[in-house]
């Protein structure tokens, strides 16, 4: 399943992608959040993560790690669970000297059975689901934005 979306920001694309690409800032909003973070670096780079949450009641794990990152243009990730593999992609586009397109793309795929049992679930109501990703990505924006992920970037 697919989810793609678009944002923009009042900012220069450069500072944009500085941002997105602080990793720490988004390992240390993630623990706030109540994910427990494991960082898998080579060199003191970031090259990926194992992460463990609480969803539904139970505690789920998922790796994901950084396979694509061209500066300032884009990064793209991919995560894996038990039942789910996951491509993640920011894309930034410069519409200015000081406004940026951020793109958002998400494509879920199954790995098992009840992955797929839940992903023909969540198709049914797609639209519903379609409009909470754009509704995430522009809250996301705004606090990027804002500077909630390091320096606020106006």
């Amino acid at each position: 399943m697919k989810f793609s979306t678009r944002a923009d920001l009042e900012a220069p694309a450069g500072k944009v992608f500085d941002t997105l690409s602080d990793f720490g800032a988004f390992e240390r909003f993630a623990r706030r959040k109540g994910v427990e973070v494991t960082r898998k670096a080579v060199g003191g780079e970031a090259q990926g993560w194992h992460l463990r949450f609480a969803l539904r009641g139970r505690m789920r794990e998922m790796s994901v790690r950084l396979s694509d990152f061209e500066r300032p243009e884009r990064m793209n990730f991919a995560a894996g669970s038990k039942s789910f593999e996951m491509e993640f992609a920011l894309t930034l586009i410069a519409l200015s000297k000081s406004r940026t397109r951020l793109g958002v793309e998400l494509d879920v795929r199954p790995r098992t059975l009840s992955g797929r049992l839940l992903l023909q679930s969540m198709r049914l109501v797609k639209s519903s689901n379609s409009r909470r990703f754009e509704a995430a990505v522009r809250s996301f924006a705004d606090k990027v934005e804002r500077g909630e992920f390091g320096r606020p970037l106006a």
